[in-house]
C-alpha cells in the first residue's frame, strides 16, 4: 500500500509530504484548495501524461515521489525483478521529475523507467476512480473490461484476442493465396523454367574462376611457349648464353685472384647468381614441356564459357552471380509452393478458428457467471443508495460476427424503480443516479480486486444525506481489506474515515500554495462542522460533527 507521498512545485504545492496508513482515509478542504492535486500527482507517478501547466508557476521543475509497501504482494516483487527494478525487499520507491519544457524522467527503485513501465506498475499498486467514472461506464469497452476484471479472467480475454488475430491472419493468407492463384501459377512456371535451365548448366563460382584462368592460359599458349624457348636459349642453350658467360667470367677472375685476394669476394657473389640462372633455365625447360597446346581442350573451355555468358545475358546478371540466382530461384519456388498449398492453408485457418472458438466459448461461460454475480451485488448496493426496487443487469449481447473481444458484447442495463423496464445505463439513469450506480459498481468490483490501494476522487458528487452515510459505510468496509483514499466534500462520508487529512490554500506576497494536515479528533470535529455549516462554525454544527464521529467511528480506529 501507499506509505509516503512527496510533492515539490506541483500546481499549487511548493513542498508537501504525507505519511499514510492502512484503512480508510479521507482528504477534505474548501473548493479550489487542491484536494485533487494529490490524486493527480499519484496519477503522474503511475504513468499519466504530464502537462506543463501542472508545473507550479515560476518553478523550473517539479519532483514527485512515493513509497509503497509491497511485502505482502510477491507478484509485484516478481514483476520488479523481471523488469530489472530490484530494490529493498518489500518496498517500491517511485520518483518522477518534470521540467518547464514538458520533459519528464521517471525512476523505479533508482532505475530509469518508461511511462509504460510506470503504468504497468500502477496497475499492480493503485486502482484510481475519478470523479467522472460514470462517464467511462457508459462505454461498451469499459463495461466489458469491468466484467472481465470482476470475474478474474482478464488473461483469458487477452488470449482470446490473440487467438482471434491469429485466426484472421491465417484466413487472410488462405484467401490471398486463392485470389492470387493465377498470378502465382504464372510466376511459378517461369521460376521452374529458370530453375531447370540453371540446374542443367550447374556452374559454380569455383568452376567459373577456373574456366577464366584456363581460357586465358590456353589462348596464349603459343606466345607462352615462344617466350619460354627464347628465355631458355638466352640463359643456357646458345653459345653466348648468360650462364656460359658468367661461368667464363668466374674462371677468369678466379685465375687472377692469386695476385689479389679481394677478387675472391667478387667470385663469391657471382656463385649464387650462377646457380639461380641455371635453375631458371631448367625451370623454363620444364614449363615448356608441361605446357599443353591441345586445341580440343581450348574449344571445350570456350564452349563452356559461351554457355555461361549466354545464360547470364538472358537473366541479366553477371556470370559469377548465376549460382546465387539459382539458390534464390529455388528458395522462391519453395516459398510459393508452401504459400500455394491450399490444403495446408485451409488446415491452418481451421485450426486457428477452432482455437479461437474454444477460448471464446470458455470466455462466454465465465462472463455469464461473472455478469450474474455482478448484477446481483450491484442491485443489492442500489437498494442502499436511494434506489429501492432498482435493478442492475450486466447483459451479454450476442454479436453478429466474432470479434477480438469474444462472441458477445456487454451492456449495462438498469431500472431505477420497480415498475420501470430495464434499459441501457446511459439512457435510463439521471446524472445523480449515474453517479450512485457508478459508485456501487466501483465498490462491488473493488471488493474482488487484488490492487492494494483504492483511490476515489469525489465519486460521491451529487449525493447527500442518508445515501452519503451509506457511501461512507461502504468505503469503511472496503478499508478493512484494502487501503482506501477518498477525496470528498461530504461530512457524512468523512465521518467514517479512520484517518482524516485537510487540504488548505494559503496566499502571501509570493503566491498561493496548498498545504496538507493530518487532523486530530478535535480538528476533525471542526472540519466536519465547516463542511456542514460553511465557514461559520457554531456550537450546534460542532455538536453535530461530534455526534457524526461518535456514530461512525470504527471500533479500534483512530480518534
Amino acid at each position: 500500500m501507499l506509505r509516503h507521498l512527496a510533492i515539490r512545485n506541483f500546481v499549487l504545492v511548493d513542498a508537501l509530504e504525507v505519511e499514510l496508513d492502512g484503512g480508510f482515509a479521507v482528504l477534505t478542504g474548501e473548493t479550489g484548495a487542491g484536494k485533487s492535486i494529490l490524486v493527480d500527482a499519484l496519477g503522474l507517478l503511475l504513468g499519466d501524461r504530464f502537462e506543463p501547466r501542472q508545473l507550479r508557476a515560476g518553478a523550473e521543475r517539479a519532483e514527485l515521489a512515493a513509497a509503497f509497501d509491497v511485502g505482502e504482494r510477491p507478484q509485484v516483487g516478481a514483476w520488479l525483478a523481471e523488469q530489472g527494478f530490484d530494490g529493498d525487499d518489500g518496498e517500491v520507491l517511485v520518483r518522477r521529475v518534470l521540467d518547464a519544457q514538458g520533459r519528464s524522467r521517471a525512476f523505479v527503485n533508482g532505475h530509469p523507467a518508461t511511462l509504460a513501465q510506470l503504468a504497468a506498475l500502477g496497475e499492480r499498486l493503485v486502482d484510481l476512480h475519478g470523479q467522472h467514472a460514470h462517464q467511462s461506464l457508459e462505454q461498451p469497452a469499459a463495461q466489458r473490461a469491468l466484467v472481465d476484471a470482476f470475474g478474474g479472467f482478464v488473461t483469458l480475454a487477452r488470449e482470446t484476442a490473440q487467438a482471434w488475430r491469429a485466426w484472421r491472419t491465417a484466413a487472410e493468407r488462405r484467401d490471398a493465396a486463392q485470389a492470387a492463384a493465377q498470378a502465382t501459377a504464372a510466376e511459378r512456371d517461369a521460376l521452374r523454367e529458370r530453375q531447370r535451365e540453371l540446374a542443367a548448366l550447374a556452374v559454380t563460382g569455383e568452376e567459373w574462376s577456373a574456366l577464366v584462368a584456363a581460357q586465358a592460359r590456353l589462348a596464349h599458349a603459343a606466345a607462352l611457349i615462344e617466350a619460354a624457348v627464347e628465355g631458355e636459349a638466352l640463359l643456357a642453350d646458345s653459345d653466348d648464353a648468360i650462364t656460359r658467360r658468367v661461368a667464363r667470367l668466374m674462371q677468369r677472375l678466379d685465375a687472377v685472384a692469386a695476385h689479389d685476394a679481394a677478387l675472391r669476394e667478387i667470385v663469391a657473389l657471382l656463385e649464387p647468381a650462377a646457380i639461380q640462372l641455371g635453375e631458371a633455365a631448367r625451370g623454363l625447360r620444364d614449363y615448356r614441356r608441361r605446357l599443353d597446346l591441345d586445341p580440343g581442350e581450348l574449344a571445350r573451355i570456350e564452349e563452356r564459357l559461351a554457355a555461361v555468358h549466354d545464360a547470364a545475358r538472358r537473366h541479366r546478371v553477371r556470370p559469377e552471380a548465376l549460382p546465387a540466382l539459382l539458390a534464390e530461384t529455388e528458395a522462391r519456388l519453395a516459398l510459393l509452393d508452401a504459400a500455394s498449398d491450399a490444403e495446408a492453408l485451409a488446415r491452418a485457418a481451421a485450426q486457428a478458428e477452432a482455437r479461437y472458438v474454444a477460448l471464446a466459448g470458455e470466455l462466454t461461460a465465465k462472463r455469464r457467471l461473472a455478469a450474474m454475480e455482478l448484477s446481483h451485488k450491484v442491485t443489492s448496493a442500489m437498494q442502499t443508495l436511494a434506489m429501492p426496487g432498482g435493478r442492475f443487469e450486466a447483459a451479454l449481447v450476442p454479436l453478429g460476427q466474432p470479434a477480438s473481444h469474444g462472441l458477445e458484447g456487454i451492456e449495462f442495463r438498469v431500472a431505477t424503480h420497480p415498475r420501470q423496464p430495464s434499459g441501457p445505463l446511459a439512457k435510463i439513469a439521471s446524472g445523480g443516479e449515474l453517479s450512485r450506480i457508478a459508485l456501487a459498481v466501483q465498490v462491488v468490483s473493488s471488493e474482488v480486486g487484488e490492487v492494494p490501494t483504492l483511490v476515489f476522487d469525489e465519486v460521491d458528487a451529487g449525493i447527500g444525506g442518508a445515501v452519503a452515510a451509506t457511501v461512507g459505510r461502504l468505503m469503511q468496509g472496503l478499508g478493512e481489506r484494502r487501503q482506501v483514499l477518498c477525496v470528498t466534500h461530504l461530512p457524512q462520508v468523512a465521518a467514517f474515515a479512520d484517518h482524516h487529512y485537510r487540504v488548505s490554500k494559503e496566499g502571501d506576497g509570493e503566491g498561493v500554495r496548498s498545504t496538507l494536515v493530518r487532523l486530530t479528533r478535535a480538528q476533525r470535529q471542526d472540519e466536519l462542522a465547516r463542511m456542514m455549516g460553511g465557514s461559520a462554525i457554531t456550537a450546534k454544527t460542532r455538536a453535530h460533527a461530534r455526534e457524526l464521529l461518535d456514530q461512525h467511528r470504527r471500533q479500534g480506529g483512530s480518534p
